[in-house]
């Protein structure tokens, strides 16, 4: 397995043991005024994994890496993540991102290096490819795990005190 494949798992799994320490009132207390809960960092980074698993399928299918966005703020708001139970969004973030891991890890390394010059990574993506040039599966997938972490960090930071 590749590392950044490893890292992933690693990351997984420190990342599980640790949000399963976040009491339930932990986890619905706001980070800043106008800021989402822990429970809604998960809840999108849950939406996050449903729409990069078809990306991350798609991707394998057809020959460009052309994407559409979503409303991020509407799919956790019209999902009330901040009325779900914390250990059940734990569990679903958890398997989800196992199963992410598990597509990432059996993808063709035709597939994850071939070079798109149509895509929209320009917009989807987390740290952005201009559109003049050429993105791979590798890279959406590899940028998935970099946004993730960012979420993690900001739910870790804000219990860690």
């Amino acid at each position: 397995m590749d590392q950044w494949l490893d890292d992933f798992k690693h990351t997984i799994e420190a990342a599980t043991s640790r949000l399963q320490q976040i009491t339930e009132a932990q986890s619905e207390a706001p980070r800043a005024e106008d800021h989402w809960s822990s429970k809604q960092i998960i809840g999108h980074l849950i939406d996050s994994a449903t729409n990069n698993h078809a990306r991350f399928v798609l991707g394998q299918l057809k020959e460009d890496l052309v994407f559409a966005g979503y409303d991020q703020d509407g799919w956790v708001q019209i999902q009330h993540y901040q009325q779900a139970s914390w250990p059940q969004l734990v569990e679903l973030w958890r398997a989800y991102n196992l199963h992410l891991l598990h597509v990432m890890a059996w993808t063709a390394q035709d597939k994850l290096h071939n070079r798109c010059t149509q895509h929209s990574l320009q917009t989807i993506a987390f740290k952005t490819v201009s559109e003049s040039e050429p993105a791979t599966l590798e890279y959406l997938m590899k940028d998935y795990v970099v946004h993730l972490k960012h979420h993690l960090s900001q739910i870790f930071d804000d219990t860690a005190s």
